[in-house]
């Protein structure tokens, strides 16, 4: 069996660097969605929405970055364009969404889609 400098399987590696490259580019869009509509929400629950959505944006960020290391920590090379996130992305970029309900339906399909692909990756580790 070849291995990889810290001893994990090397096509088993592979594989679950490419997949977490998926969460990666997913975790991207949702980060630069939540930005998005931090800034830009309206409706009865600005106030509440406004502070959730940046918590919610700072959280994703450190998850991007330990995602990041983790690919690195298994030989892959983490995306790093806004243009391969969006080749792979299956979540929607949030584009002009500002309404309150509509922000929030955004937000909860894409974590709906981001455990979907964790729950793929659980399975494959």
């Amino acid at each position: 069996m070849n291995t990889t400098r810290i001893g994990l399987d090397v096509q088993k590696s592979t594989s679950l660097a490419t997949n977490l490259n998926s969460l990666l580019a997913n975790f991207q869009v949702y980060y630069q969605n939540l930005r998005g509509l931090h800034w830009n929400i309206k409706g009865k629950s600005f106030f509440e929405l406004h502070v959730k959505f940046e918590e919610l944006y700072t959280d994703s960020q450190e998850k991007v970055d330990m995602i990041a290391e983790r690919i690195l920590t298994l030989g892959g090379v983490p995306l790093h364009s806004f243009d391969d996130y969006l080749k792979i992305a299956s979540i929607p970029v949030g584009k002009n969404v500002s309404k309150d309900t509509e922000a929030v339906e955004l937000v909860l399909n894409s974590l709906s889609e981001l455990l979907k692909i964790e729950r793929v990756l659980l399975e494959e580790s």
